[in-house]
Order: structure tokens, then sequence, then C-alpha cells
């Protein structure tokens, strides 16, 4: 599915190699046409956007966006388990199930960010795919609302992935997904503050179906192997 591999460079920080990809990635896109016309439309906006900005404020944008704003980090365990032990450990099962489907990122980024996650994705056979691309889809989903919020063009991506998906959305998992902090990032003091926030939990005392990420390594490996859910 190279739709996915596309979406996911769509999500990478901008570089002069991805600006000239740009028509490649359209080509996919509308060859595939995984994705509905309505959410291609918007896909393409982004495209052209990335096309015809300048590299140095393409990449200010995406570094104020992604990098310094805590609720739309692109690394997924971020939103559940925050800095704690527990996400170590997901990290480690995460990579451990890339491994287990043949997949060996070369990435210097963790196991967890999110186009490392569909280039994994876009590996297995389509159902497999389409399947993994719904497991973090309230952190997905939650990433869409706070870049609709601050109109940015790549809401287009996260809504691509939703409609890939066709995921049902958890109401709970939403809940605590918007009760994130969600500083601007020209909000020093806010973002100080988002940072050292304590991590969501979904554990003893929580809703049992709080949020899927939650168990999503355990859940992505049944999904590539299923015999190991029996």
């Amino acid at each position: 599915m190279k739709t996915l591999r596309a979406l996911a460079a769509l999500l990478s920080y901008p570089t002069a190699e991805l600006v000239q990809a740009a028509p490649e990635i359209r080509d996919v896109i509308e060859r595939e046409r995984l994705v509905p016309a309505v959410e291609r439309a918007a896909l393409r906006g982004l495209i052209d956007d990335l096309a015809a900005g300048d590299l140095y404020d393409l990449q200010e944008r995406y570094g104020l966006l992604f990098d310094r704003t805590r609720s739309l980090s692109l690394h997924l365990f971020e939103h559940v388990h925050g800095e704690s032990r527990d996400r170590g450990q997901a990290m480690v099962d995460l990579l451990k199930l890339y491994q287990e489907g043949g997949y060996n990122p070369v990435a210097s980024e963790l196991p967890d960010f999110l186009p490392l996650f569909l280039e994994f994705a876009s590996t297995r056979e389509p159902r497999a795919a389409v399947e993994l691309v719904g497991q973090p889809a309230n952190v997905i989903a939650a990433l869409r609302e706070r870049l609709a919020k601050r109109r940015s063009p790549y809401e287009a991506v996260m809504a691509a992935l939703l409609a890939i998906s066709k995921a049902k959305l958890d109401a709970r998992a939403l809940e605590v997904l918007r009760a994130e902090p969600d500083p601007e990032p020209d909000d020093l003091e806010a973002l100080d503050a988002a940072w050292v926030e304590q991590e969501v939990t979904f554990g003893p005392g929580a809703a049992k179906d709080a949020c899927p990420v939650d168990r999503m390594a355990e859940r992505l490996r049944v999904a590539v192997n299923p015999a190991q859910g029996a």
C-alpha cells in the first residue's frame, strides 16, 4: 500500500528531497485511490503547499507544530504513557513487533513515531495494513482536531488515515485525550507546564477500555500474527 508510505513522507520533517518528491507523492495517492475524494483534495492542498513553500519556513512550521507542542507529538505513546517507564517497555514491544514482521527500521526515530509506524503498515497485506492503521485511531483523531484548530494543512493526513481505517472511535478515549493540555507553540510558560504533566494512565482505577492504544503493541502483534491471539 504505497499510499501509506506517501502519507508517512508527508508527516516527515520537510527536506529538499521531500519537496522534490511532491509530484510523485501526489501521483501515488491519486493512482491508488485508497483515500476518498474529499480527503484526497485536502491532501493535494498540503502537497502543493510543500512544493511551493520556502524550505526553511516549512521546517520551522513543522518544528513548531510537532516538536515543540507535546499535544501534537507524532510519537503515539507520548499520548498514552508520557515519560513513564511503561513507555520504554511499549517501545521495546513495538520494535519487536516490527522485527517479527520482517521490518527493520533504519531510521533514528523511536518505534512509535507515526511516520515510521505507517512505513511498517505499508509493508503488510492490505487488510492487515488497514487494521494496523486503525489501532491508534483515537490518537489520530485527537491530533486531527488539534491541527484543525490551528488551520494546519497537516490535518489532511490525519483525516486520510481515519478514512482509510474506518475505525470506530471510542468516545471515552477521545475525552481523555482531549483533556491533555494543548498550548500554542509561542506560549512558552504553558509549554513548559505541559511537558511536566503526569502521563495519561489507563491502568487500575481507569475505564478498562479508555484507550486502545494503551495495549497497541499487543494488538498489533495479533494483527500481524493472528495465531498468537488464539
